[in-house]
């Protein structure tokens, strides 16, 4: 994974300092995630390991992705594909996000919960999370009853374990130095 994320590093910098300078950070990331799944899909995978030219695959990626990339993200995927690096798109797409919320300062988190929360949960965990990282908080809920009770956040390196489940973990640990 390491090595995917260096090559795909230049061109989702060199993507996303474009799209900065055009002001068209929102259309690049919508670009990038088309032409990631694109390069995801069974029938793609063995065009792109396979044979053919890198200006007939360029051409054939791109009719693909028809109106969802405009010249600028086409000439992208051409040079993607003269080097034989269209199969890194989604850790291109994945970089290029991390590069935008880092400029418009904001931050998605994971909260897993054993049960769905309210409006008023989010809304509070949302602020409480945007005072402590100084960023705009986008929640991404999911549910997971075996926590019995409690939630997880994960916000990128940082992990707030405020589950049951987890809680009994550590008092086992504790228990048992």
């Amino acid at each position: 994974m390491a090595e995917l994320t260096t090559i795909a590093r230049p061109y989702a910098k060199a993507a996303f300092d474009f799209a900065v300078e055009h002001q068209t950070v929102e259309k690049w990331s919508e670009m990038l995630g088309f032409a990631a799944l694109v390069s995801e899909n069974e029938s793609m995978q063995p065009l792109l390991t396979g044979d053919l030219s890198s200006h007939r695959l360029a051409d054939l990626f791109i009719s693909v992705c028809g109106e969802h990339v405009d010249k600028h993200g086409q000439n992208l995927l051409k040079v993607m594909a003269e080097n034989g690096r269209l199969g890194v798109l989604p850790a291109v797409a994945k970089l290029y996000a991390e590069f935008r919320n880092e400029w418009a300062k904001e931050v998605e988190a994971d909260v897993v919960s054993a049960i769905e929360l309210t409006e008023e949960q989010q809304q509070q965990i949302s602020v409480s999370l945007g005072k402590r990282l100084a960023r705009k908080v986008k929640l991404n809920c999911s549910i997971d009853a075996g926590l019995i009770a409690g939630v997880i956040i994960t916000a990128g390196d940082l992990v707030i374990d405020g589950s049951v489940r987890g809680k009994l973990s550590r008092l086992s640990d504790k228990l048992q130095s």
